[in-house]
């Protein structure tokens, strides 16, 4: 059998808490629950990075971000990195790379050999955090509150439009490696930006949901972390609050743009039944990292916590397994599980991998390995954060906090500290001299430093960045005087008549 095609859809934020394919009882999720009802459903899949560009990066390069200089979401990481884009290529796919990758310099392709559309944030440096003024808001760009208080319907908004726009693109771009003329297998990376605060729904995913049967955050922990007491603070949460009605209705709202994710999920899963390719097309559903939506007083992500660094991982297609998969896996697998999708890694790699392949799980065979690392070097901090989960164990490091370690099988809603329990004293140092080993924080904070004090300077000078315009060939499209029309239309039909 030849390689299966590869079709990787992914959400923005969107936490598996809530979805029903998860088994949130209000979230209507019913592409994502065909999907893993006859594949396979991850159940402890995190983020490498809870941010954005970090993770993306992380996840198309399947290294860790301080070995790339994914520090922000406003990194530029090396043309030079192999990606997953490149990697297929060599093993003979046609890559295709629409909407958001949040990718950061001159390099906007990273290995794809086509792009549909640009980009919905800078490809620049403005959004670089400043740990010179680590306590200092930037209000231009960091979240605050106006995402609850605007929280609501409309009928258009920039996220819509934006994915309105991939979503068009890429269903007309699965028609278009249907018709043609070339057998080779492709990968179809699409990116939405939905359910991505601001939490603002059309009014067909809104009323989807009846708006008292929304529910609610649970109570919040006695005492706040020192992390969660920085991000309170940068998104204001600590000043400004929030009322349970705007609560209620962000979630609302969240819940209806994870319906309109869904329902372009199922659209482009419409098009691989309708041009043949289902059966030979491997389709992974995920998300960038997830979102607090209030739970333990917070909101958004950029913390180790659940509902921020867990992320949706649903795979079906050719060879894969019907069930679930318990054991603690990341989106830095994801470039090795492609690769032995493709057939196996090339010769050469280019860069050692920091993840491990999850195919083996995917088909129905044991996974060894129940663990993975995350690291977080973004706004609200001054020092690098580390996160080790651990089977049941998630241990969390900043050098300016006490340690963080919390038992999921027990306390999933994380609200007991077991750090400085007597009990837990054995494992708890075990995991403070493992990140000792694993990372060298003080080099790294110099390294974040360093790179944010350069590209603050750069953005100051020439701010206007690297943003993507797709190429068009207007002179070839549709029909155009060149062309004889009984010869082109019968080319660009699907099915051909």
């Amino acid at each position: 059998m030849n390689a299966p095609n590869v079709l990787l859809v992914m959400a923005d934020q969107l936490a598996p808490h809530f979805t029903g394919t998860y088994g949130h009882p209000v979230v209507q999720t019913p592409s994502m629950d065909s999907l893993a009802g006859r594949g396979v459903r991850f159940d402890a899949a995190y983020c490498h990075s809870p941010l954005c560009a970090p993770s993306r990066y992380s996840m198309m390069t399947g290294r860790a971000a301080s070995q790339i200089g994914a520090w922000d979401n406003a990194s530029e990481w090396s043309a030079a990195a192999p990606t997953i884009a490149h990697w297929l290529n060599l093993a003979g796919y046609r890559t295709v790379l629409s909407g958001k990758m949040h990718f950061v310099g001159p390099d906007q392709l990273h290995g794809f050999s086509r792009r549909l559309t640009t980009d919905i944030y800078p490809a620049n440096f403005a959004w670089t955090p400043d740990w010179d003024a680590a306590g200092e808001r930037i209000g231009k760009w960091y979240h605050n509150m106006d995402s609850l208080s605007g929280a609501g319907q409309a009928l258009a908004t920039y996220q819509i439009d934006y994915d309105d726009e991939v979503g068009f693109a890429t269903r007309r771009c699965l028609y278009d490696l249907a018709r043609e003329p070339d057998d080779r297998p492709f990968f179809l990376a699409v990116a939405f930006i939905h359910p991505h605060d601001p939490y603002v729904a059309r009014p067909e995913w809104w009323n989807l949901y009846d708006h008292d049967q929304i529910d609610l955050p649970g109570p919040v922990p006695a005492q706040f972390d020192p992390h969660t007491v920085r991000i309170r603070a940068g998104i204001e949460a600590d000043t400004r609050g929030w009322t349970e009605e705007q609560c209620r209705t962000a979630r609302h709202a969240y819940y209806a743009n994870t319906s309109y994710f869904d329902w372009w999920l199922g659209e482009l899963l419409a098009v691989l039944d309708e041009t043949g390719r289902a059966d030979d097309t491997v389709v992974i559903a995920t998300s960038d990292h997830g979102d607090m939506l209030g739970d333990r007083g917070s909101w958004f992500k950029m913390s180790f916590f659940e509902r921020s660094a867990r992320v949706p991982l649903v795979m079906a297609g050719p060879d894969i397994a019907q069930g679930t998969v318990p054991n603690v896996c990341s989106l830095l697998d994801l470039a090795p599980t492609l690769m032995d999708i493709a057939g196996g890694p090339p010769a050469e790699l280019g860069a050692p991998l920091d993840g491990r392949s999850i195919w083996p799980a995917a088909t129905g065979g044991d996974d060894p390995a129940d663990e993975t690392v995350g690291e977080y070097m973004g706004e609200l901090t001054s020092h690098p954060l580390f996160m080790i989960r651990r089977g049941q164990y998630k241990y969390i490091h900043c050098d300016t906090d006490p340690p963080l370690l919390y038992d999921l099988s027990a306390d999933p809603a994380e609200h007991r500290n077991l750090a400085g329990s007597p009990e837990l004293a054995d494992l708890s140092a075990a995991f403070a001299t493992e990140v000792a080993r694993r990372w060298d924080s003080a080099a790294i904070r110099e390294q974040v430093v360093a790179s944010q004090r350069a590209r603050r300077v750069v953005h100051a000078a020439a701010g206007e960045g690297w943003d993507y315009s797709p190429p068009r060939d207007p002179a070839n499209e549709y029909i155009r005087d060149h062309m004889d029309w009984a010869e082109a239309g019968p080319k660009l039909r699907y099915p051909m008549s």
